[in-house]
């Protein structure tokens, strides 16, 4: 019998399917085989050349060098997926994981920080982790130096999620090798690129919207303004989590993030105290994964003209899905099904929070 994984993993890998265009193939046609071979008709019909699907070959290799790792894959349709991960519409398809996932069943916040965090920072961060942890909550960081580190190695012990922008078996920064290790053995190590897949700029913005996708809560410590974790404090807010953060000295340029955070109605933490008062009153468990935004019923089937309709309300700047509905007063369903078939033809592009745009 075929590995269900392959055909799964054969769409994930393919360049022009995302997490959204993944979750409504699998929705419209049932399984990842068939969708595979309806992407040609698709593209067609969105005014592009087929997609170029990811070979057998390759992701039975992959596959084969997630077990060598002792690592396994999570697919969004898996009972242990997390739930709070889930609700994003842009959540991942798949993930690489090791270690133990039961960690996903309980409350956890993310720490987050300056790579190039003062001593005072780190150690206020690793009191924190500590002290959150005798409360049974879980960390999540990203396993970067300053912050990151202190937040893992406060955590270690009790309970701590690292969310790296490289492969399952790259270690970045390289001194971190060891805690990366430790993480997936005495926590949980997730990775959304494949192995091998050295940490790009381009990956550290995904690996962020996971961090903040997992958590009830994001809490910076201490961030430049413009800085990466002010991004996923931004991912945080937009998935509508808790963003809390410390305030610093305002002579100190590494605390500016922060302060500016507060002044725009981030909670201002002192102790973990704060942190424990402002996420307890969200129970996770209440959390429902909402449905797709395309549900594959029988209709909704477009014609050209419906399809020139909508491409003249898309431009290069990004407008909600429900903006798109709105305006071409089209079904849901259909307007799902054509921005799919443009996104397997390469022309527009999705953002956060269910925008799309035209790829100039």
């Amino acid at each position: 019998m075929a590995d269900p994984r392959v055909a799964r993993l054969r769409l994930i890998r393919t360049p022009t399917i995302g997490p959204v265009t993944y979750r409504q193939l699998l929705a419209r046609f049932g399984s990842a085989e068939r969708a595979i071979e309806a992407l040609p008709d698709l593209a067609a019909r969105g005014g592009g050349k087929a997609p170029r699907i990811a070979e057998a070959a390759m992701v039975e290799r992959e596959i084969a060098r997630v077990e060598t790792l002792g690592a396994r894959y999570l697919f969004i349709d898996d009972a242990d997926y997390p739930p709070l991960l889930a609700e994003l519409d842009n959540a991942p398809a798949v993930m690489t994981i090791r270690g133990d996932s039961a960690l996903f069943a309980r409350t956890s916040v993310a720490m987050v920080g300056a790579r190039n965090a003062s001593a005072a920072a780190c150690r206020f961060a690793r009191g924190l982790a500590v002290e959150l942890g005798r409360e049974g909550v879980v960390v999540v960081s990203g396993l970067a130096r300053g912050l990151d580190t202190a937040a893992h190695q406060g955590s270690l012990a009790t309970g701590t999620i690292g969310v790296i922008a490289s492969g399952i078996d790259i270690a970045f920064p390289p001194e971190n090798r060891g805690l990366q290790e430790q993480v997936a053995e005495q926590g949980l190590l997730i990775a959304e690129q494949p192995p091998g897949s050295e940490p790009l700029a381009r990956n550290f913005p995904h690996r962020n919207r996971v961090i903040a996708g997992l958590s009830t809560g994001t809490v910076v410590v201490e961030a430049a303004p413009r800085s990466g974790s002010l991004i996923t404090a931004r991912l945080a807010a937009e998935a509508g989590r808790d963003v809390m953060a410390v305030p610093g000295s305002p002579l100190e340029p590494r605390a500016q993030g922060c302060n500016l955070l507060i002044r725009e109605g981030a909670t201002l933490v002192q102790s973990a105290a704060d942190i424990l008062e402002t996420i307890r009153p969200i129970d996770s468990r209440m959390v429902r994964v909402p449905a797709s935004p395309f549900d594959g019923r029988p209709g909704g089937e477009p014609d050209d003209a419906e399809r020139r309709a909508l491409i003249g309300l898309l431009g290069p700047v990004p407008v909600a899905i429900d903006e798109l509905i709105r305006q071409s007063g089209l079904p849901p369903a259909t307007v799902a099904l054509i921005l799919l078939e443009l996104e397997l033809a390469d022309r527009i592009e999705r953002h956060a929070g269910a925008r799309v745009s035209l790829i100039q």
